[in-house]
């Protein structure tokens, strides 16, 4: 029976602090830049242990006033086009894409910017069920606790956009030579393009496929309310 009940009071020990270090962290990135994340560990740790490969990690985190006006409108555009409407999840996409799931169909992905952003800054990649509920569990902090400004801020400046580049101002000196804030409509809708696959697709030599987003992006651009910088 003691054995029992201190397993119990080490686990209400271990959730009470996940619970405190969570929310913590949540509200200390409401106001300060994401020094590093998961991924970018895992990553550097990937590159470490292949010879072929050196260590990289580009980034430069910078704020919304110094981001082109076209990255958000892309992005929105290419990724989430209800962002600035839902509370974290977009349950009509998440219900099409389990419809698909069960046909076995491919399946397209119908996780938000919110839901990019929490799995970018506080976990690792995978699909498990634990990570999926923790997920949900940080998507729902930063929706509480940050406005949608931080919340495109913060993604735009820890996505993954190539092999060790984060960030929108490494990808836009890298890629394009020039600072964010002043990439064209097509420069960030080409960045955008390259989202889903950033380390297979170069956005500054396109393929035809990736030249084919690009053009639909743009065209989702045009119907799409403007996404200001205040959102």
């Amino acid at each position: 029976m003691k054995i029992i009940k201190r397993i119990f009071r080490i686990l209400f020990k271990i959730i009470l602090w996940f619970f405190i270090l969570s929310i913590g962290f949540t509200v200390l990135y409401r106001f300060v830049p994401v020094p590093i994340t998961p991924l970018m560990v895992i990553r550097l740790y990937e590159q470490a242990k292949d010879e072929k490969k050196a260590l990289r990690l580009y980034k430069d985190w910078v704020s919304m006033q110094k981001i082109s006006k076209h990255v958000p409108q892309a992005v929105v555009a290419a990724e989430d086009q209800k962002f600035l409407a839902h509370k974290g999840f977009d349950w009509e996409a998440m219900e099409k894409a389990w419809e698909q799931n069960k046909k076995g169909k491919r399946i397209k992905g119908a996780s938000t910017i919110s839901q990019q952003t929490a799995k970018n800054v506080f976990l690792w990649p995978g699909r498990t069920l634990v990570r999926k509920g923790l997920e949900a569990y940080f998507t729902f902090l930063i929706e509480l606790i940050w406005p949608k400004a931080r919340i495109m801020e913060v993604y735009l400046n820890v996505i993954e956009m190539g092999e060790g580049i984060y960030g929108i101002e490494a990808a836009s000196q890298h890629y394009f030579k020039k600072p964010a804030e002043k990439l064209t409509r097509n420069e960030a809708a080409l960045i955008a393009a390259v989202l889903p696959n950033p380390r297979r697709w170069n956005p500054a030599r396109p393929t035809p496929y990736i030249q084919g987003r690009q053009v639909w992006i743009l065209r989702q651009m045009n119907n799409l309310q403007p996404v200001g910088m205040g959102l």
